[in-house]
């Protein structure tokens, strides 16, 4: 069965408008970062969350400390570290915001710094611009003819000089 392309809710717009004005980038990256390694086992453990993004561990705790009176996770000490429903919202919809834009990114054919690029564009991206994105990316799904057009007019300008600018 083909995955149809995601498309947020309006309780997921919502929560994250109100939150923006009180999470960080930082907070952000947190948030979606627990959600991408929680979603087999449904917690995550201050230790693994640290190494994932290369922080230390006391740094980790105060970030954690912070999203729990947040109320967007539950964190017992030395513990389990669990999203709640407003977090694990948010989470989803910051991990499909990556997504799209990681896919908007490789359709334009960005390879060098992938993961740089997207996550440059992701905490600065209006959420109509990421709708666009997205439908931009679906577009280029359902008409792979077009994809393969651009691939190659790229690959054209390419062989002219890195930037492929005249």
């Amino acid at each position: 069965m083909e995955e149809t392309e995601k498309f947020y809710t309006v309780r997921g717009y919502q929560l994250l408008e109100q939150n923006k004005k009180l999470l960080t980038s930082a907070m952000e990256d947190y948030l979606e970062m627990i959600y991408r390694k929680s979603l087999n086992v449904g917690y995550i453990r201050i230790n693994t969350l640290s190494e994932l993004l290369n922080v230390k561990a006391p740094s980790a705790t105060k970030m954690i400390q912070r999203l729990s009176k947040l109320g967007l996770i539950e964190y017992q000490k030395y513990g389990t570290i669990r999203l709640t429903e407003n977090g694990s919202i948010i989470g989803k919809f910051l991990l499909e915001r990556h997504n799209s834009i990681e896919t908007f990114l490789k359709n334009l054919g960005v390879a060098d710094d992938l993961l740089v690029e997207t996550e440059l564009i992701e905490h600065n991206i209006s959420v109509n611009t990421l709708y666009r994105f997205k439908l931009f990316n679906k577009f280029l799904k359902d008409n792979p003819d077009i994809k393969m057009k651009y691939e190659q007019y790229v690959s054209i300008y390419f062989k002219k000089d890195k930037y492929g600018i005249d």
